[in-house]
């Protein structure tokens, strides 16, 4: 069993604001491995960056099931402290098109961005790119807090969304001032609708990553409802060898870029993949719950071609497996010819 790590969170805090609202929760709007991932776990902590995580396993009775069981697979990251981290060239680039102007969706990614702000060191820089009918520079990078502040408080909702141009105008930003050494990085705050300029999936995913290639990753923050894109948000994070969040309240964002500002911003180790192989003589079936847009092929594990996701400093992932103990009843029928069988020892409890 092969997949790709998955750090994202946005999932959870989706599905959370459609049942607060009463609301039906869209099936494709559930990614299981990311409900799992928005919560920490009593993982034990890395001492030395040395061991860069920590792997943590354990078995218990399904509690939909009492013939299989559930394997927990546990990783958690070394945390960076934050006088220790790499100095940041950030591009906060924010959808200011008219779709924007609601309570929970500009208003809130002010907030966010300020509260960032706010925690970055002297030798960090941030600049900011606005995109509405246009896209434009609204703050060349800065270390002054009082100059980040001052320009997201000048921002206003208007206007249809050239989202194409304003990714194009961050890019660009962040190549001009791009620090060797340094985490550079776009977050992209937007109510996910891109619907002048570059539009299509397979350009954006282009763009994001010829960039990533050179240095420049992206983390991608969705806002709001409506006309909200949770899918073009999660994968062109993915392909950005960023992470991808939902903030719906302050409360949010203080955990996404407050609490969990490390684990966003510096990245430990990438393309991370994970691969389980059961014993067949204790194991004869396994499903991976959740993890389906992360399932990779064998053969890719040791493929450094084939992409995958990265952890970042403190970072934790959370993954299930639920298993048919040998000689229990498994979800399919046994197989017709022996040669084609596993060799079972009877019903103990997976090792």
């Amino acid at each position: 069993s092969t997949f790709s790590i998955d750090v994202d969170t946005a999932s959870y805090a989706n599905v959370r604001r459609f049942l607060t609202k009463g609301q039906p929760v869209p099936p494709e709007a559930v990614r299981t491995e990311e409900l799992l991932n928005y919560f920490r776990y009593d993982y034990p902590r890395p001492a030395t960056p040395a061991q860069p995580f920590s792997i943590t396993t354990d078995v218990a009775v399904t509690p939909w099931n009492p013939a299989t069981r559930l394997i927990r697979i546990g990783l958690r990251g070394y945390d960076v402290a934050a006088a220790t981290r790499p100095p940041v060239n950030l591009v906060f680039l924010v959808d200011t098109s008219g779709s924007m102007d609601e309570p929970d969706k500009l208003p809130l990614v002010k907030t966010a961005l300020r509260g960032l702000a706010g925690r970055l060191r002297p030798d960090d820089r941030i600049a900011i790119v606005a995109y509405a009918g246009s896209a434009g520079i609204v703050l060349e990078p800065t270390a002054q807090r009082k100059y980040v502040d001052a320009a997201l408080a000048c921002l206003d909702a208007g206007g249809s969304t050239a989202g194409g141009q304003g990714i194009e105008l961050a890019y660009a930003t962040a190549r001009a001032h791009f620090r060797k050494g340094a985490v550079n990085r776009i977050i992209l705050a937007t109510d996910g609708d891109f619907n002048v300029g570059v539009s299509s999936n397979k350009a954006l995913e282009e763009l994001v990553k010829r960039n990533r290639d050179d240095g420049i990753t992206l983390t991608t923050l969705g806002f709001g409802e409506g006309n909200y894109n949770d899918a073009m948000m999660e994968r062109i994070a993915d392909v950005g060898n960023g992470n991808y969040a939902y903030i719906d309240s302050a409360m949010e964002a203080q955990k996404v870029l407050g609490d969990e500002m490390a684990a966003t911003l510096v990245t430990i180790a990438k393309d991370v993949k994970v691969q389980v192989e059961f014993d067949p003589a204790r194991i004869s079936q396994y499903r991976l719950i959740g993890y389906e847009n992360r399932a990779l092929r064998e053969e890719d594990f040791t493929n450094d071609a084939v992409d995958a996701g990265d952890m970042g400093a403190g970072h934790q992932v959370t993954a299930l497996y639920e298993v048919v103990p040998a000689g229990s009843p498994g979800w399919t029928p046994a197989r017709r010819y022996p040669a084609n069988r596993s060799i079972g020892v009877g019903g103990g409890d997976p090792d």
